[in-house]
């Protein structure tokens, strides 16, 4: 694969988890934006990879194959990003099918909390706001990833919260009133596993976790890349972990955490609102692929 000078977006959803967009849209919207590449990673799935990819290759933008595996330490929810994973790979495609199952039983707990809480919500309906109206999404989401943008999405709908955001700080973020933690893997587990798949694991996102010397733990754990450039962080964020990243030795990668377009709203960020030099694929890149 031969790399084009631009810019890339590391960090994308789509229908296959809980985007807004198809796929092929988000490489069709990171063509727009002028980008020379951009990662598709969904919530614990790789199954919006292929479709992005022959969209990639129809309007010669790089789509790198990535996913966003949930996992938890020290009671905080942590998110690890693994690129170049190899998504022939039974058993990692085994062990992603597990996260799904968590992420269900998560969803559905957070649906009974919402019950107890005298608001009507159903699994039902929070089922159908994933799923979509068309074929393709209804697809790509049997084999993908319900979360709780789409229980937001519901509350939405029903009038229970005006917006997005209001539904996630009223219940669905950590310490709001309906949410919930089960228990899940650890973020060092979730590495072995990206290492074991052949690709390269970086820690999304640090910033929104509020716990940097867990963040080094990781990081001396073997973690390879840090998300130094993200929607929700800020300008100190940016240099904090660019400084760390240059004491550990890491990648620094970025990425909009884009996830659609939901009632005019854009989800974190819009695709190519944060982004990195192109050439960070080969880093990311293992050495298996660079051979090729």
């Amino acid at each position: 694969m031969a790399l084009m000078r631009g810019l890339a977006d590391l960090h994308t959803h789509t229908t296959a988890s809980d985007g807004m967009q198809s796929p092929a849209e988000n490489v069709r919207l990171a063509k727009a934006a002028g980008l020379a590449a951009v990662a598709i990673t969904d919530h614990d799935t790789v199954a919006g990879v292929a479709e992005a990819v022959l969209e990639g290759m129809r309007t010669n933008i790089i789509v790198v194959p990535g996913v966003e595996l949930s996992t938890a330490a020290s009671g905080i929810d942590i998110h690890i990003l693994g690129y170049f994973t190899n998504n022939e790979d039974e058993r990692w495609i085994a062990r992603l099918t597990s996260l799904r199952g968590t992420r269900d039983r998560r969803n559905v707990m957070i649906v009974e909390k919402l019950r107890g809480l005298g608001i009507p919500i159903t699994m039902e309906e929070v089922l159908a706001a994933a799923h979509g109206s068309s074929a393709e999404d209804s697809l790509l989401n049997s084999e993908g990833s319900v979360g709780r943008p789409h229980i937001a999405e519901v509350l939405v709908r029903k009038g229970i919260v005006s917006s997005m955001k209001e539904a996630f700080d009223r219940y669905l973020a950590s310490g709001a009133a309906a949410y919930v933690n089960p228990p899940r893997l650890h973020p060092i587990e979730a590495m072995e596993w990206i290492k074991e798949a052949g690709g390269t694991s970086v820690i999304a996102h640090p910033g929104l976790y509020g716990n940097d010397a867990l963040v080094e733990e990781l990081i001396q754990h073997g973690v390879q890349g840090i998300e130094a450039y993200h929607s929700d962080h800020g300008s100190e964020e940016e240099s904090r972990y660019t400084k760390l990243a240059d004491i550990y030795g890491l990648i620094v990668t970025g990425g909009s955490d884009f996830h659609g377009i939901r009632r005019g709203q854009i989800f974190h960020g819009a695709v190519g609102s944060r982004a990195v030099d192109v050439h960070v694929l080969q880093q990311l890149r293992p050495s298996r692929e660079k051979s090729e």
